[in-house]
């Protein structure tokens, strides 16, 4: 190198190394705007900077390198009044505005996000402590997508949402990992349907948030439409639990989510979760594996491996499991950490010092239990909070770091033999957020992802978003969806549906549903007529030969019926829970007539059935054929879906196809009202089961003869043994054991308010879905308020199946 000057010797040097030099991008105007604040923000509240007096203030710092940034304003119970009631006054004019005004707002939103990308996108790096590279080329442009995205929805909401409306005014809780871009999952659906927003940061991540609020005002967003408020972890319970919410939105743990579930139990509330993860990365022998290390990389140390849908159990197999971890290792010694400014480095810090502390718990943990903890020996920065990439090997599917999810940059690897024992392996978790399968063989790609219990799942990918493809979890990872169409149903409610939210009542949750039995009425005398109960398609007796009369409106004993216990209960569930895979595989067309089997033999039955309801309810002959015959109909109406709502191609801006499949959602334990008892068992078990759910159902309490009658149709429809489950009694009684039962997916309830609350809150314990009534009844034969798209959402789960295509044309 003779004669060349120092530099040029320097940049011959970093020619022949092809080693990166740091390549640091400005702070000044982040910090230009945190000193036109004096470094001091309040609230963002009704379209204005908001600094109540007498609170306390929350010091920001940097994670990179632990400098103070502002000072975050610590809010009560009187700032979320004031920002709700805010909301509140907005939500009104604003769900009335022409559906072209509100797509123009949104629209300007994300054009003033554009023109402020790299002011948004120097902030959450600082604040978050996560490179520029990810909030600037993934974080900021997806931010900006869900408004464009959202702005053709407030468009086409007369047309594509016929029959919904607005939930009212959401509370929004979003986590640290991904500040700006979460919270705008949940605001961009709900101001595209008519609703307000008052949202609640995280206390580590606040800047980005209130940055939004102040750029949406800048763009014309109308006052009170979106507020931020700010405070410590309860101040978002003080949200949920506000009276005038009428939709809490939450991203976030697995163990807050049950909090919130409990805490708006019996409310009204409608809530969306989307909780965490411990998604498997699939490596199969006929992958490309050089691709597959790289995929491994983005699913796992992308952000810091902060990220719910993290992939951190990597099953790879067993042909190729030493060849994997040999490479995965040697690309972890060439990874570079360093400032969350440095546009050249791999990984940056971690958010927050007692997230360092528990990673490394977890760490200790699996030295303890006998993991091997790989860590590359890199350079590292000598102040933040930084973390070496980790691998952690030889554990079991037992050790405590396989099944809880750490949430840093660590994974688990663990080899596999067959696609079985892959699946198996993927699904043994108490989550279902994502997943990921690494293989040439698209067939067996695609059995696996459809296999897998999980909301999305990425084929030789992973971690890939987009506005038009909902994400959201099966299991523990929570229930509702972000984005694409499906995410939209978070933030409406039927037309027809009265504003719900109520003061929850006040029960004692331990004495709920306690066995009652029904007293003998004296001086009649009984008949030899008992029904048993029907499941595994079956007739069986109650476990306790309890049973109890029915009765006619003259008092006149019509039959006795059994009295369903826990142990009933768990027999049912069991069958139901057997059959559901097999019913599942059956083709939609099977499914179908098999129903219109049973319209068939109901209409055969027609006066007897309408016979049974009059002596029943004592209602005129007239109505009560009426029912029978809006039965037959409705059994035709489900019918015709059980091939028709399978799913759809989404049109992402993946290079492939990303489809969107409607899973069952499992298990559905189903409490039917006393309003017409034939009609509304029809309208509730008829959309489970074309759906390919298996369900247990409680036919109405008072009048549960025409339900148990139908064993004979169910008998006679070619129905398949375990998919339709039948218990009679105690309606509180049974659905107590089915809301704490760990093998029920869904439990719908229509009951009392009382029973409601229960049902809710009894669901956080495994994140269940639910659908009940709050105490109110709905006319089972109005089509709108009977059928329809509502019980479709019920009966499904969307899985979005990310498809990349070949590399024909792909360069």
């Amino acid at each position: 190198m003779a004669g060349l000057t120092p530099n040029q010797s320097e940049v011959a040097k970093i020619f022949e190394s092809m080693s990166y030099g740091p390549a640091p991008e400005s702070d000044a105007q982040a910090q230009q705007w945190l000193d036109a604040h004096n470094r001091k923000l309040g609230h963002f509240v009704n379209g204005e900077w908001y600094h109540p007096e007498g609170r306390d203030y929350y010091t920001t710092k940097s994670p990179m390198n632990e400098q103070v940034l502002c000072d975050t304003i610590q809010g009560n119970e009187e700032d979320v009044n004031i920002a709700v009631a805010a909301a509140k006054e907005a939500q009104v004019k604003w769900a009335a505005l022409a559906p072209h005004v509100r797509a123009r707002h949104l629209y300007a939103i994300a054009r003033a996000v554009q023109k402020h990308s790299r002011l948004i996108a120097v902030v959450e790096a600082l604040d978050n402590g996560k490179p520029i590279r990810e909030t600037r080329d993934c974080d900021i442009p997806l931010v900006a997508r869900h408004f464009y995205h959202h702005a053709g929805w407030a468009q086409l909401m007369p047309e594509e949402m016929k029959g919904w409306k607005a939930v009212g005014v959401v509370g929004a809780i979003v986590p640290w990992n991904f500040p700006l871009m979460l919270l705008t999952w949940k605001v961009a659906p709900a101001l595209a349907m008519g609703n307000t927003v008052v949202l609640k940061p995280a206390t580590y991540t606040r800047l980005s948030a209130l940055l939004l609020a102040e750029i949406c005002a800048e763009a014309g967003l109308p006052k009170g439409v979106f507020s931020v408020v700010t405070g410590k972890g309860s101040f978002g319970t003080l949200l949920a639990k506000h009276p005038d919410v009428d939709k809490v939105a939450f991203t976030g743990s697995t163990g807050i989510g049950q909090i919130l579930r409990r805490v708006t139990a019996g409310t009204g509330k409608k809530l969306s979760l989307e909780l965490g993860g411990k998604s498997p990365v699939i490596i199969f022998e006929d992958c490309d594996l050089d691709a597959a290390i790289e995929g491994i990389v983005d699913a796992i140390w992308f952000n810091q491996g902060q990220v719910c849908s993290a992939g951190s159990r990597l099953l790879i197999q067993e042909t190729i499991y030493e060849k994997a971890i040999a490479k995965i290792k040697e690309r972890l010694s060439h990874f570079r950490v360093g400032s969350s400014l440095d546009k050249a480095i791999d990984m940056a810090a971690l958010v927050d010092a007692s997230q360092y502390r528990t990673i490394d718990e977890y760490c200790q943990s699996a030295v303890e239990e006998g993991g091997e903890v790989f860590m590359p020996d890199i350079d590292m920065p000598s102040n933040g909070l930084y973390w070496k990439p980790t691998l952690i090997t030889n554990v079991s599917t037992s050790s405590r770091v396989v099944q809880e999810e750490i949430f840093g940059p660590v994974a688990v690897a663990m080899p596999f033999r067959t696609s079985k024992e892959a699946i198996n392996l993927g699904n043994n978790t108490n989550y279902g957020l994502g997943s990921s399968v690494w293989s040439d063989s698209l067939p067996k790609a695609l059995e696996v992802a459809i296999s897998l219990k999980a909301g999305a799942v990425w084929v030789n990918s992973h971690n890939l978003f987009d506005a038009a493809a909902g994400f959201g979890g099966y299991k523990e990872s929570g229930f509702g969806r972000d984005g694409g169409k499906e995410g939209l149903y978070e933030y409406v409610k039927p037309s027809w549906q009265p504003r719900l939210v109520a003061e929850a009542p006040e029960i004692d949750l331990k004495k709920f549903g306690i066995r009652t039995n029904p007293k003998l009425i004296e001086g009649v005398p009984s008949i030899d007529k008992t029904y048993k109960f029907f499941y595994g398609g079956a007739q069986k007796r109650p476990d306790g030969n309890y049973c109890r009369p029915v009765t006619s409106p003259e008092g006149k004993i019509m039959a006795y019926v059994g009295e369903g216990n826990r142990k009933d209960v768990r027999n049912a569930v069991e069958i139901a829970r057997k059959a559901a895979p097999g019913w599942g595989k059956r083709a939609a067309h099977n499914r179908a007539q098999i129903v219109y089997y049973m319209a068939e033999n109901l209409e055969q039955r027609r006066g007897e059935f309408a016979e049974k309801l009059r002596e029943a309810t004592g209602r005129e002959q007239a109505d009560c054929e009426r029912e029978v015959d809006a039965a037959i109909a409705r059994l035709f109406y489900w019918g015709a879906f059980a091939d028709k709502f399978g799913g759809n191609v989404q049109e992402t801006n993946l290079y492939g196809a990303t489809v969107c499949i409607h899973e069952p959602v499992g298990v559905v334990a189903i409490a039917c009202p006393d309003e017409n008892p034939l009609l509304s068992f029809v309208s509730l078990f008829a959309p489970a089961i074309v759906r390919s759910n298996a369900v247990v159902v409680i036919p109405s309490e008072k009048f549960p003869l025409s339900a148990l009658d139908f064993y004979q149709v169910f008998e006679t429809s070619d129905l398949p043994a375990g998919v339709v489950n039948i218990l009679t009694g105690n309606r509180d009684h049974l659905m107590k054991h089915l809301a704490e039962h760990q093998d029920v997916q869904a439990a719908w309830y229509f009951g009392s308010l009382a029973g409601s609350k229960f049902v809710e809150h009894a669901s956080a314990e495994n994140i269940k879905r639910t659908w009940v009534n709050y105490g109110r009844s709905r006319d089972w034969s109005d089509n709108a308020q009977g059928q329809g798209h509502e019980f479709l959402y019920h009966s499904t789960q969307c899985k979005n199946i990310w498809l990349p295509m070949g590399s024909t044309f792909a360069n």
